[in-house]
């Protein structure tokens, strides 16, 4: 290994298992692809500011016995494997983990001669002595992905530093495999032992950035995707993984992140203690809001979708939540009746029963929905002759598949509308109504009353002015009843 200065400079050695990129000439056009895959290999770690983020590189040929980490270690004879044998050796016999980040895949998967150190740019990352590995099965483009809950500070911090990836980035799904071992005597499996947590994940909750520990605990392994910003993750290495993983390594260093507590002053101590204080506090307090985010969530999504969204069933089920926020007893006459006998919902509110037939339209709303409802009105005094209706609703959700912002304000012109016995309703109003619980104007609109909108009101979802509700009308079904 080549001489390297032993003493305490204020920075973190760090391994990195390629040659040093700062004396490399880019290869002519003679160049061979070894010498082609070398300087790509150094290349990668070319411009990051180590001393500004209080880190020392090992390169390939210099001692790495005294590094804290390592960055995509390798286990090959000639490139890598001495110097990840001492760097291992070096953390076991102080006694603290070995710390490695290692990358999963190859971003340009059209350049198959940039491989990772540790396979093919399929995406594999292999343990020590091929006791195991951690495979990645690269993702469609655009793969959106999330931040794990409940993380501990380090390793939050870099879910969220990776999150910052560009958006055209590669994301690989992670799974642990076994190593099978074949010899005379057959084939041996060895199940990796330790565990894998997820640190940001895709939308089918498969890991897409991890932390791998060994079972004994010797070794942690973060696995990151290629093409990220190294300056960040170096940044994080030092200041967030070493320190939670290593904290030795700093005050061996004499690193200017760390001081130990015992050689602090009153005023470092202080402001440290009030520092972990507010930072407990935060991250109790962001939990417990995401919870509540959530939850709030859970409960509004089916209501959303269905009003601005469904069909059938589901925005039946939306619109009789919303008339039940908003007081009225509502009745679900399929189920009620045993088919589609009548309309969908009956709604009572203060003496006054509603029948109130809900529609979806791909594009324009056409008038047999308006008949539908006249006939559910006509037939109504025959199934039910002791309970008069005394109004009745159309509530329609229009022009669905297009954006609510893009969707025509009335569900038809106001002429038609305007001769009809009963108010047609757009789902997107209700759901502006049910969004800002105004629930006075969904009695209205279902009732067929006037009703004067209040300082509080918004425009609705898409920015269109709620139209007027149209004043009630006497009906000629039921018995004496006004709507």
């Amino acid at each position: 290994m080549a001489a390297h200065t032993t003493g305490p400079n204020g920075l973190i050695p760090i391994h990195i298992a390629v040659h040093d990129p700062a004396p490399m000439e880019e290869p002519g056009p003679q160049a061979n692809d070894y010498v082609r895959d070398l300087f790509a290999a150094s290349a990668k770690y070319a411009g990051i500011s180590w001393t500004r983020y209080g880190a020392e590189p090992r390169w390939l040929g210099m001692d790495t016995s005294t590094c804290a980490a390592a960055i995509n270690p390798s286990h090959f004879s000639g490139n890598g494997a001495d110097e990840f044998d001492r760097f291992l050796s070096g953390a076991a016999s102080r006694g603290e983990p070995a710390l490695i980040i290692a990358t999963m895949g190859t971003a340009d998967e059209d350049d198959d001669r940039v491989r990772s150190v540790f396979g093919r740019p399929g995406g594999r990352v292999d343990f020590r002595n091929f006791t195991g590995a951690i495979l990645g099965e690269r993702l469609l483009a655009k793969t959106e992905v999330s931040l794990v809950p409940g993380l501990d500070a380090a390793d939050r911090d870099l879910g969220l530093r990776l999150l910052n990836r560009p958006a055209d980035a590669p994301w690989w799904a992670m799974s642990v495999q076994a190593s099978a071992l074949v010899g005379q005597r057959g084939t041996t499996v060895r199940e990796p032992e330790g565990e894998l947590v997820p640190i940001l994940v895709d939308s089918l909750g498969e890991p897409v950035v991890a932390r791998w520990t060994s079972g004994d605990g010797q070794q942690i392994w973060y696995v990151i995707p290629d093409a990220v910003d190294w300056n960040q993750v170096v940044d994080w290495l030092v200041q967030r993984a070493v320190r939670e993983h290593v904290p030795a390594a700093l005050r061996r260093g004499r690193s200017r992140h760390h001081v130990d507590p015992a050689l602090e002053t009153p005023a470092e101590t202080q402001a440290r203690s009030a520092l972990e204080e507010v930072e407990r506090r935060y991250l109790e307090d962001k939990a417990r809001l995401e919870d509540d985010l959530e939850r709030a969530r859970q409960e509004a999504e089916p209501v959303r979708s269905g009003l601005l969204y469904g069909s059938g069933s589901e925005l039946e089920d939306a619109v009789a939540v919303v008339l039940r926020a908003a007081g009225f007893a509502v009745t679900e006459l399929d189920e009620e009746l045993g088919g589609t006998l009548s309309a969908d919902l009956l709604a009572v509110l203060n003496g006054s029963t509603c029948l109130v037939e809900v529609k979806a339209a791909s594009g324009a709303a056409g008038e047999k929905l308006i008949s539908q409802l006249q006939r559910h009105l006509e037939k109504w005094p025959q199934l039910r002759p002791g309970q008069p209706v005394t109004c009745a609703a159309l509530i329609v959700n229009h022009q669905h598949r297009l954006d609510p912002a893009e969707r025509p304000a009335e569900v038809y012109q106001r002429r038609v509308v305007d001769a009809l016995p009963f108010p047609v309703i757009a789902s997107g109003d209700l759901f502006h109504w049910w969004r800002t619980q105004d629930w006075p104007a969904v009695q209205a609109a279902v009732l067929g009353q006037p009703h004067s909108a209040g300082e509080r009101d918004e425009p609705p979802a898409g920015g269109r002015q709620t139209p007027a509700v149209g004043r009630r009308r006497w009906l000629p079904w039921g018995k004496g009843g006004t709507a």
